[in-house]
């Protein structure tokens, strides 16, 4: 079974916005001639890498809700210029828009079972082509 990360996203409004950061990060890097692959750098270097890249997720939660989430493809530990150690997490620029499950804040990353993760939404939802702020409302309804 998959074990996952949870992590704020600080600076994005809506899961659109998120989307919007990553295409553009991605085409700098494809412009610069670097991968195009998306990386969020953090100080705690999970432990659990293994068990994260059999299949794991960063989960993002954006204003107090998990919104969406990035498959994990890689952890890359390093030392910054400050002596640092850091790790590079590296995931598919594509975000899975997710059911909106609340979040109180905390800081850093934390690891979150696939039991705990909210679901996928799917076509059959019609989750992914309707903007975030109808998501919202139709969420706090009990709608989706």
């Amino acid at each position: 079974m998959a074990l996952n990360l949870v992590k704020l996203c600080v600076g994005a409004d809506s899961a659109e916005s998120l989307q919007a950061w990553i295409d553009y990060r991605v085409e700098q890097a494809r412009l610069s001639g670097m991968p195009a692959e998306t990386t969020h750098t953090t100080r705690m270097v999970p432990t659990r890498r293994e068990e994260l890249l059999d299949g794991g997720s960063l989960y993002w939660v954006i204003k107090g809700k998990i919104q969406a989430r990035q498959h994990l493809i890689d952890i890359r530990p390093f030392t910054d210029d400050d002596g640092v150690k850091r790790c590079h997490l590296v995931m598919e620029p594509r975000l899975i828009l997710t059911r909106f499950q609340p979040k109180r804040p905390f800081q850093g990353w934390r690891y979150l079972k696939a039991s705990d993760v909210p679901a996928d939404l799917g076509s059959k939802d019609g989750g992914e082509a309707m903007p975030d702020s109808m998501r919202q409302e139709l969420t706090e309804l009990c709608l989706l």
